[in-house]
């Protein structure tokens, strides 16, 4: 059932997937051919504050603001096995991989080295304070608009 706190945390998470996906290119050597990083990005970020954040709003500020962490903890993984299974598939379709087992395998490898990326401090501060945020405008929003 659409909500308005589903809505505010679908619009918050995916602000902060774009903001974030944008913060990440800057990291990243100029040669980096990125293609629909930042639009699948947004799409979990929508996918995941509907579901994650928005459908546990209404529970008080503290509970709204664990709500926004999970959240984002749920966008980064999420995001991290979506780009890291893209690159494998384009890594296998240049023969990389002896067998099904080893590309399989080469995900959570990509998964590692593209999270190592994010371990930069504006990284950690934007997605910290983007959880904050977001937790709470979709407890604001579960409050004032039932």
């Amino acid at each position: 059932m659409p909500t308005a706190a589903k809505l505010v945390a679908a619009i918050c998470l995916a602000a902060l997937a774009f903001f974030t996906s944008e913060l990440i290119k800057t990291l990243m050597p100029a040669s980096t051919d990125f293609g629909m990083f930042t639009l699948v990005n947004v799409a979990l970020g929508i996918g995941l504050g509907w579901v994650v954040i928005g459908r546990r709003a209404g529970r008080g500020t503290s509970a709204g603001i664990s709500n926004g962490i999970t959240g984002t903890a749920a966008l980064v993984f999420w995001g991290l096995f979506v780009q890291a299974t893209n690159e494998m598939v384009s890594l296998a379709m240049r023969n990389r991989y002896d067998g099904p087992v080893e590309a399989l395998a080469a995900i959570f490898e990509l998964m590692a080295e593209f999270g190592a990326v994010l371990v930069d401090f504006r990284v950690i501060a934007l997605l910290f304070c983007g959880a904050i945020v977001t937790g709470w405008f979709s407890e604001f929003a579960a409050s004032r608009w039932r």
